[in-house]
């Protein structure tokens, strides 16, 4: 389909909440479609339409030991384990630098796929990690905000500078 920009941090679009998909029709296939092609452009293992400017409710993953893409509608978790984990995270949206965020291990998410058929699964590990860090994004809450303040300030400093020497 077609590879599309990806809007970069600090850009506002990416702490606004997505909107939930009302309508299953061609037009959301080809969204999945492009945030596939989008990602895997990138690369990067999880989209959202916001990385790309499209409030809507839906991600797109596509993790090295997946037997392929998994495209998620209007996605809600429904359960966290208390059990946490640590994961190096990083975002489309802010290439170049990443930071260990803690989050829950197991999660339940109920989602809709593409033909508006309601789903549930059960992830844990680097699954549960990329749902629940695509969903804050949904919700409008960029993953440097589970960051501290000044590991936060830090990354934020370092991804400026490549920015800045880029362009040179």
């Amino acid at each position: 389909m077609t590879v599309r920009p990806i809007i970069a941090f600090p850009d506002q679009r990416l702490r606004q909440t997505a909107t939930p998909v009302t309508l299953f029709d061609d037009q959301l296939r080809t969204l999945a479609a492009d945030l596939l092609d989008t990602l895997r452009a990138a690369p990067g293992i999880g989209i959202t339409g916001p990385h790309i400017g499209v409030l809507q409710r839906i991600v797109v993953l596509d993790l090295p030991d997946a037997s392929g893409p998994q495209t998620y509608v209007n996605p809600e978790i429904i359960h966290m384990s208390s059990e946490k984990i640590r994961h190096e995270e990083g975002s489309i949206s802010m290439q170049g630098v990443a930071g260990m965020v803690e989050r829950s291990a197991k999660i339940r998410l109920r989602y809709q796929d593409l033909a508006g058929q309601e789903q549930t699964e059960e992830a844990e590990g680097l699954r549960a990690v990329c749902h629940q860090h695509e969903i804050d994004q949904l919700n409008g809450i960029f993953w440097i905000q589970k960051l501290s303040p000044l590991r936060r300030n830090r990354l934020v400093t370092q991804y400026e500078k490549q920015k800045r020497f880029r362009k040179e």
